[in-house]
């Protein structure tokens, strides 16, 4: 296949039939400011040609290291039927817009808890948490949750995109894509 955006949707599509948990799941990697790896798990929230989207608390870690270096990767895996899928390349926030939309589509607890989750900061007890999201319920008790300033989203653009499909005898398929200025991928099969 050409396009390997068209075989992780089929990919993602056959995760979600056969009901794995959290099919969208994907691994984040990101750089520290001395370097250092990091890696954590969140969600896809939309994927096409523009890129792979993904939401967070701004004044998170991952909010920092995507502010300094803007640049990641990310790994899914699904397991049955053995496939990962792995995406690197630069990293921008998504606009004003579609970070409201998204975030308007939430449940409304989960919108509480973006205000009052200080993601990634030092929690003192499970309490504070439990007292801000009330505070938070309080103080958007009539009308709209609007989204925090801190909390929005990002888009990996993939520069590459690697398939790999287990087979039997560890004799896997793995195929690396890499895209052109142009738009256009070129694919590399990769000893597994």
């Amino acid at each position: 296949m050409s396009d390997p955006l068209q075989t992780f949707h089929a990919w993602l599509a056959d995760a979600c039939q056969q009901r794995l948990p959290e099919p969208t799941a994907m691994a984040l990697a990101t750089v520290d400011e001395t370097g250092l790896p990091s890696v954590r798990m969140v969600l896809l929230k939309q994927a096409d040609e523009r890129g792979f989207v993904f939401y967070t608390n701004l004044e998170s870690d991952k909010g920092h290291h995507l502010a300094a270096t803007p640049f990641a990767e990310l790994c899914f895996y699904w397991n049955p039927p053995g496939r990962q899928v792995r995406v690197r390349g630069p990293v921008a926030p998504v606009g004003s817009d579609e970070a409201d939309t998204y975030f308007d589509s939430r449940p409304y607890t989960s919108r509480l808890g973006a205000w009052a989750s200080q993601q990634s900061r030092p929690l003192p007890r499970y309490a504070a948490l439990q007292r801000g999201v009330a505070a938070a319920a309080v103080r958007f008790a009539t009308g709209r949750v609007p989204r925090p300033p801190h909390w929005s989203g990002f888009r990996v653009s993939p520069e590459s995109i690697e398939l790999w499909e287990e087979k039997p005898y560890r004799l896997h398929e793995r195929v690396r894509y890499t895209r052109s200025a142009g738009g256009v991928w070129t694919a590399t099969p990769l000893y597994p």
